[in-house]
């Protein structure tokens, strides 16, 4: 179990300090990615980001995902989903959650692009990975932008989730695999969860590093 984000993403960033000489671009998927992922870039002294994904939450049930929806359309849906659901009312979510995704670049990347990441090692980070949804369609993103390594790294998961994203990805570290897992607010102490302007805090101790090298 870890105290806080700032914990987690110490431990993190020293099972990563072997890729340092890569020269990697972190990038973490918010909000929870961001602290653990700003811990990480300046341990690896690395180019730092966010990418934004969307998780798609039931329409009477929004807590509980049926997939995810990254910045560049990139598309995860659970195989289960259309039988739940219509096609009109998946469209409806996933409209929705497109401007919120604009909405977020907007804020935390002042509406720039990602960093070129074709031939690149690209580390995804996130303070933990439950459905995995979220971390398969940023692989997708990374993988049609041609990145020449992607490593997911994340403080916790479950086991059932890896099988299926150790598929997807060259590398995946996680630092504890607990028995019993729900949902990541179970391996924190401290689990708050971060507003915009906290993040933005975070978001800017990361992109400091690349103003400064």
């Amino acid at each position: 179990m870890f105290d806080n984000r700032t914990q987690a993403g110490l431990q993190l960033a020293e099972a990563l300090k072997e890729y340092k000489k890569e020269h990697p671009v972190i990038l973490a998927i918010p909000r929870g990615g961001i602290v653990p992922g700003v811990i990480v870039a300046r341990q690896l002294e690395a180019e730092f980001s966010v990418v934004i994904t969307r998780k798609l939450g039931l329409p009477t049930h929004p807590e509980s995902a049926f997939g995810a929806l990254a910045e560049d359309k990139s598309l995860y849906l659970n195989p289960m989903v259309r039988e739940v659901l219509t096609k009109k009312m998946i469209e409806k979510v996933i409209k929705k959650e497109e401007k919120e995704i604009k909405r977020r670049i907007q804020v935390y990347r002042k509406g720039e692009p990602l960093p070129p990441l074709k031939d690149r090692t690209v580390i995804l980070i996130d303070d933990g990975i439950a459905t995995g949804s979220t971390v398969l369609v940023a692989i997708e993103l990374c993988k049609k932008q041609q990145a020449g390594k992607i490593i997911v790294a994340a403080p916790v998961s479950g086991s059932r989730v890896l099988e299926t994203i150790e598929a997807k990805a060259d590398e995946v570290i996680i630092l504890e695999i607990p028995d019993s897992y729900h949902a990541v607010s179970q391996a924190y102490r401290n689990f708050k969860n971060l507003n915009d302007e906290q993040a933005l805090s975070w978001i800017e101790k990361g992109t400091f590093i690349r103003k400064v090298k």
